[in-house]
């Protein structure tokens, strides 16, 4: 079993350079194969839901070419499988974009029920609604979503709440729909304009994405493109407040810092400075951290991918902060990992209250999901003595190369897989 082990107490000093985002990558990814000509797809993170998407797109008859760690060419001109079961499809969310691409394209598709981290009801009514709107029939059995449709129409479709999953994938259907679709209450993510602008590259007609109305003219065909992904926002926010919570110093390059803005508030709030340029942002925190109040809302809002590594924060700032969750219900499974750790947290329905503690000690703490795992991190580089962090799959599912990256700033952190390793480093560092 894979771990990292750290030894806290390092303030993070230096620049780290941020990745392409994996939330917008797996649906570009899935995007590709709506061309019968190849699509160039570059700024594409190197973690592990991106290579089981690559290889469920090759699974069905996509020819896949990897040219490196962070660019690929998709053809999807010899599909020749329109169900798509494959075994580890079933593990990431991102799976059911596959089923508005193939319904796109081919007006048929079959994909198995989605998995991905568990934090909570995240239902896929609002997809099914969408598909049948655009005149599909869907219908769920055996574990598969099953799509088909003699021909798609465009029309005019409501979304009951904001939904990132729902608006790409009916974005992608409707791309080569007959006729004009509007979304409304659309979701405004980056990652949706992301998708938006590479399937218009492809040469689809979409406009208003980044607003809550979109408008899709259907077109017969999309063609070859290259497109560069957008810089990963949650990686960058994660590296922000690690930066937060180690008093340290660093500067997060290739970014967006309009996408970061939400995160940068709350860190000024919480007495951090900030300093934004074209494309980096510095973080220095050279000062105690003091409470605040946090809601997770829909972009532009608090980013829910960025609350446990908030609440991380807050343990250890001064005075009694809440942390109110609107999005996921489960997404406070890590708390009793951070209790472990000397974090005061109470959580009363959807809302964590976070009584700063004056310091983190080190434990063995396991990982329940994806950014939780990525908080409980932090919380290790700002303990005091050794934490060990079970599970790191689910880090590494969103994170490339992050106990290196984490390195190069100064922390004491390594990859290891034994006891005997375990031991080796707590010598090295005692």
């Amino acid at each position: 079993m894979e771990q990292y082990i750290i030894k806290g107490g390092n303030p993070l000093v230096g620049e780290v350079e941020i990745g392409g985002a994996k939330n917008a990558a797996l649906a570009i990814l899935a995007t590709a194969i709506m061309s019968d000509e190849t699509v160039t797809i570059e700024n594409l993170p190197d973690v592990c839901d991106i290579n089981v998407m690559l290889d469920a797109i090759a699974g069905i008859g996509g020819k896949v070419d990897r040219i490196d760690a962070h660019t690929v060419k998709i053809n999807g001109s010899m599909i020749c499988d329109l169900s798509v079961d494959y075994e580890y499809i079933k593990k990431i969310r991102a799976s059911y974009y596959l089923l508005g691409a193939l319904l796109g394209k081919y007006k048929r598709a079959e994909v198995a029920l989605p998995g991905g981290c568990d934090i909570g009801s995240r239902p896929i009514d609002l997809h099914l609604k969408g598909f049948r709107a655009l005149g599909a029939n869907v219908d769920i059995r055996y574990g598969l979503i099953s799509a088909n449709a003699e021909r798609l129409r465009g029309t005019h479709i409501y979304l009951d709440k904001v939904s990132v999953g729902a608006t790409i994938n009916i974005m992608m259907a409707a791309a080569m729909a007959e006729g004009k679709t509007t979304i409304e209450n659309a979701a405004k993510e980056p990652h949706v304009v992301d998708v938006a602008n590479c399937l218009n590259s492809m040469g689809a007609n979409i406009r208003g994405a980044g607003t809550d109305v979109i408008r899709i003219s259907g077109v017969e065909r999309l063609h070859k493109t290259e497109y560069s992904i957008i810089p990963d926002q949650i990686e960058a926010g994660t590296f922000m407040f690690a930066a937060a919570a180690t008093r340290g110093d660093v500067t997060v390059k290739n970014v967006i810092p309009k996408h970061l803005e939400a995160t940068t508030a709350k860190l000024l709030e919480i007495g951090c400075e900030i300093e934004e340029l074209d494309d980096a942002v510095r973080v220095v925190a050279s000062k105690p951290l003091h409470h605040t109040q946090v809601t997770t809302l829909p972009y532009p809002g608090f980013p829910t991918d960025m609350q446990p590594q908030m609440s991380v924060l807050l343990g250890i700032a001064e005075g009694t902060s809440t942390v109110t969750e609107s999005i996921f219900e489960n997404r406070f499974k890590y708390v009793d990992e951070l209790a472990r750790m000397g974090a005061s947290i109470k959580v009363e329905s959807n809302i964590a209250i976070v009584t700063g503690a004056e310091k983190y000690t080190g434990a063995r703490v396991s990982a329940p999901d994806l950014r939780a795992g990525a908080a409980l991190v932090i919380a290790g580089l700002a303990a005091e003595g050794i934490t060990v962090v079970d599970d790191i799959y689910y880090i590494e599912r969103g994170y490339e190369e992050f106990d290196r990256k984490l390195a190069l700033l100064g922390a004491q952190i390594e990859r290891v897989s034994t006891e005997k390793e375990i031991l080796k480093f707590k010598l090295k560092v005692s």
